[in-house]
């Protein structure tokens, strides 16, 4: 992976249900790390490959590898919000991981 290509900072964050006063579980989401990476919509062909396997996935994004990265976190980038839908490691070579997302409205 070309460095160059990873100009997005993007936060890594994972759930943490809490208990409100009266016990019932509040989401909250916390980060874990930021990093730097790409984010690239998905069009075309690509879009409609993706449409027929899951038509929520909008994009892809790129990062270094890190282990314990799982569809249970999500990416924040600026004020955008993205659900990973599925992980992928090319090649299983551990040196970065593809995560197909969805970006929440």
């Amino acid at each position: 992976m070309r460095a160059g290509l990873l100009r997005h900072q993007v936060t890594i964050q994972t759930r943490t249900d809490i208990r409100d006063g009266k016990g019932t579980a509040v989401e909250t989401w916390s980060d874990v790390t930021t990093v730097w990476g790409s984010i690239e919509p998905l069009q075309g062909k690509e879009y409609y490959d993706a449409h027929r396997e899951n038509a929520d996935i909008t994009h892809r994004a790129r990062i270094r590898y890190r282990p314990g990265v799982t569809r249970e976190n999500r990416l924040l980038y600026g004020s955008r919000i993205f659900d990973i839908e599925a992980v992928l490691n090319p090649d299983e070579r551990n040196r970065e991981l593809t995560l197909l997302c969805r970006e929440v409205a």
